[in-house]
């Protein structure tokens, strides 16, 4: 009779999804950027981006710590919405309401790794896993304040430039 999974198998499915999504994200970032007409939304994902990095090599320490190798599981969700923000690209190119879309493309990103990282930390707690805790709430703070910033975007400018 097979094993019964437990939290700490889920922790690690988790891991593996979030760690391809930065992956894909990191790749997407730089032609968001370069499709942006608008210089603050373009220098938002080229901070990201430098971010992403960094939260790339933190879930590689994550994943140290409980002994599994660096490798990602493909999340349908991200590919889904890169896929998107591709089409936004297409789509809307060359309109001032192209940056409206890449924006709720980013949050859309953004929320979910909202999601993906609180709830990685709050196993991480459970599990005990107190070295993983500071390295999932640093990103999980960098992924709010990145939200907060798309937001703020929005609703200054980018929106006002799209109606």
């Amino acid at each position: 009779m097979p094993q019964e999974k437990q939290l700490q198998d889920l922790f690690t499915e988790t891991l593996k999804d979030i760690y391809y999504a930065e992956k894909q994200i990191l790749r997407a970032l730089p032609k968001m950027a370069k499709a942006a007409h608008s210089p603050e939304l373009r220098e938002a994902f080229q901070h990201h981006h430098e971010q992403t990095e960094g939260q790339i090599e933190r879930l590689e320490q994550v994943f140290e710590m409980v002994g599994k190798a660096s490798r990602g599981k493909e999340c349908h969700a991200i590919v889904g919405m890169l896929e998107e923000a591709k089409e936004v690209m297409e789509e809307f190119s060359g309109s001032e309401t192209l940056d409206a879309g890449l924006l709720a493309s980013a949050q859309a990103v953004e929320h979910y790794e909202i999601s993906r990282y609180g709830t990685l930390k709050n196993w991480a707690q459970q599990l005990g896993m107190k070295d993983a805790v500071p390295l999932l709430e640093e990103t999980l703070k960098e992924e709010k304040e990145t939200d907060a910033l798309l937001t703020r975007l929005a609703v200054s400018t980018i929106n006002k430039k799209a109606a």
